[in-house]
């Protein structure tokens, strides 16, 4: 079998089920208009299902909910109370970075609550759990970022990998990564970019800062430590030492 045979072999193994994962959306949504209320403008998929990047190994669908700008909560409350909301309601949630991560019907659904800068337009401003702290963004600027740049097997059989190692590794910084080490190259061959992105990974990558293309103040690459970041280069370097494919991507 031919590397490419096998590494798109990993990538249909792989495959979400969405009709399954958007059902599960649908099913929580009413709990969302719920607790928004007239505040909610609109709810959209804005990670991996938009975005052309999901696998079952990870998130099954992200949703990103739209709240007017009028919202008179402040950011950490407006995160706070979805996760009550969902956890009130019966399901399981986490508190995650800027998301609120449920399981339903046996699917990982990611909740981004972000409050609309203004009447007009499509900045956001979501809170970081992480830092206590918020971030301007706006999420179909990073869908069309990342459905246009020709990446996406690329990126799908990154997070297979990822996920298989056990890594942090926030799916917009791998995607920005991946798109910025593959600048250039050839979109015909998976085996060579794939090889070529463990080889970054496992070098330069820790060093490379990313910003949201839609709000440049918006570090992306600081959402890792430094050691999350050389977890993910000592990762690569044992990736690049194998013989084989079936060692590295399973």
């Amino acid at each position: 079998m031919s590397a490419g045979a096998y590494l798109y072999g990993v990538l249909a193994k792989y495959t979400v089920n969405e009709v399954g994962a958007k059902a599960q959306v649908q099913a929580v949504y009413p709990v969302i208009q719920k607790w928004a209320g007239s505040y909610l403008l609109e709810a959209i998929y804005s990670g991996s299902i938009a975005k052309g990047t999901a696998v079952s190994l990870s998130t099954d669908a992200d949703v990103f909910i739209s709240l007017s700008s009028t919202t008179p909560d402040p950011l950490a409350d407006i995160y706070a109370t979805l996760y009550n909301a969902l956890t009130q309601a019966g399901y399981q949630a986490r508190r995650q970075n800027v998301s609120i991560g449920v399981t339903a019907g046996g699917y990982q659904i990611d909740f981004v609550p972000g409050k609309r800068q203004s009447q007009y337009g499509y900045d956001h401003s979501v809170y970081k759990n992480k830092t206590g702290t918020w971030a301007k963004t706006n999420v179909k600027t990073h869908v069309s970022h990342v459905s246009g740049s020709s990446r996406l097997s690329e990126i799908r059989l990154t997070k297979i990998w990822r996920s298989l190692q056990g890594l942090e590794f926030p799916s917009f910084y791998l995607e920005l990564a991946l798109i910025d080490c593959l600048t250039g190259s050839s979109t015909a061959t998976l085996s060579d970019n794939f090889w070529k992105v463990l080889g970054f990974l496992a070098s330069d990558f820790p060093s490379r800062p990313y910003m949201d293309p839609a709000n440049t103040n918006n570090v992306i690459s600081d959402d890792l430590t430094s050691a999350e970041k050389q977890a993910v280069k000592a990762a690569g370097l044992v990736a690049r030492a194998q013989k084989t494919w079936q060692s590295i991507v399973w």
